[in-house]
């Protein structure tokens, strides 16, 4: 016994690197999708449930533009963040904007969300089905890099990731709309006697957070296939990155993001992948003993 659970140990260690390169990747899509998920929060003070679903809302819109018109998977992946922007500019100009207006409370917020994303939901399945499905595109060898086997999607989503969190962090730090937003997030009232026109930042938002989520949920299709609830499935593990790295602050979800993919990725065959949402879940308990605001400050 001793010695079956030895050789189990080291065969576990000897996935590690493998496993670490597996969660990159996914803590990549897990990133995307966070960043829009804490700024939404940060600046308007959302916490919507309904996310994970128009991730799931960009994955189809991909999959639309190419399985059924043929457009290249890369070009269907920009196109389909219109898509998904157009619908949180929707709900923001029906829902959002009406509850900011007679000052709804949080609980009403996420109730909202709630049917929000039941709506988004049921209307995917409605129009594609509730099978899973999958986008048109060559079949591709993994890369071996060192010994590691790396399936050439999950670099491209790395890479993918990187580059928009880069172009994120210049957006914020040197662009008159991204101080702007850093300005809502920290006192929205103060801005707004300051002169800066917070409707406009609240689209901005909407906007940053549609396009990351879009691209995330493409990715994610990309990776594993399509389903109706892939996104919900996503919901914990992206609420756990927005608290591990502190609620509001882009860098700290990202972090955070990057963390819970590669526990999450390491845990499973120690506990199997029926399993593994819940390492979100514990990392978040464990921090938060620790560090009850997060790993980082709470702002943009």
């Amino acid at each position: 016994m001793n010695e079956q659970f030895a050789q189990f140990i080291t065969n576990w260690i000897s996935q590690i690197p493998q496993l670490t390169v597996n969660g990159i990747a996914l803590g990549s899509i897990i990133a995307l999708a966070a960043v829009g998920l804490t700024l939404t929060y940060g600046i308007l003070r959302l916490s919507n449930f309904a996310h994970g679903d128009f991730l799931t809302l960009g994955a189809y819109l991909t999959f639309l533009l190419n399985a059924t018109f043929g457009v290249n998977i890369w070009l269907g992946m920009i196109l389909a963040t219109l898509g998904t922007v157009m619908g949180m500019l929707i709900s923001e100009k029906l829902l959002w904007s009406r509850m900011r207006s007679v000052r709804a409370n949080s609980t009403t917020f996420i109730i909202i969300s709630i049917g929000l994303a039941l709506f988004v939901r049921n209307g995917i399945i409605l129009i594609w089905g509730g099978g899973n499905l999958s986008y048109k595109v060559p079949v591709s060898s993994a890369i071996d890099i060192f010994g590691l086997k790396i399936p050439q999607a999950k670099l491209i989503i790395t890479v993918l990731a990187i580059l928009a969190i880069i172009a994120l962090h210049y957006l914020l730090q040197n662009t008159k709309i991204g101080k702007a937003m850093r300005a809502v997030a920290d006192d929205i009232d103060l801005a707004r006697v300051t002169g800066i026109n917070v409707d406009q930042v609240i689209i901005a938002t909407w906007i940053i957070a549609g396009v990351l989520t879009s691209i995330g949920g493409s990715m994610l299709g990309l990776s594993e296939g399509i389903r109706p609830n892939m996104g919900w499935f996503l919901i914990l593990p992206l609420f756990a990155s927005v608290i591990l790295g502190g609620i509001g602050n882009p860098y700290g979800a990202i972090a955070g993001a990057f963390i819970i993919g590669i526990a999450q990725e390491v845990s499973t065959p120690l506990i199997g992948s029926q399993y593994k949402l819940a390492v979100a879940l514990v990392i978040v308990i464990l921090v938060l003993l620790v560090r009850p605001k997060g790993l980082f400050r709470g702002t943009i």
